[in-house]
């Protein structure tokens, strides 16, 4: 299994309200708010840790789910928020602040 390295956009707006995200596109200015899994997902992508790692020490712990199903819904979710431009994906360690040469969208 490829190990897959997740950080936030810095190019994105982001605010915490009642425990989820909310967090504007600075690609077309959409708003999404994220629920309590996603915003776990969104705090942790700091560009170092794996997805795998985010899953099993953030998700796993927080709520009652199978480790492979979670990793499943975390990288469906990754790649559908690294669509909007709100995610970098990549395979290798994302320096924080820098897009990443053949992102992933």
């Amino acid at each position: 299994m490829t190990k897959l390295y997740v950080a936030r956009n810095p190019r994105v707006a982001a605010r915490s309200l009642d425990g989820e995200m909310m967090i504007m596109s600075g690609r077309d200015s959409t708003l999404f708010t994220l629920n309590k899994t996603a915003t776990i997902l969104w705090q942790s992508a700091d560009g170092s840790t794996t997805l795998d790692e985010i899953v099993k020490l953030r998700i796993c712990t927080e709520f009652e789910v199978e480790p492979a199903e979670a990793m499943q819904d975390a990288e469906n979710l990754a790649r559908e928020l690294a669509g909007h431009g709100i995610l970098q994906i990549s395979e290798a360690p994302i320096p924080q602040g820098k897009a990443v040469a053949g992102e992933t969208r």
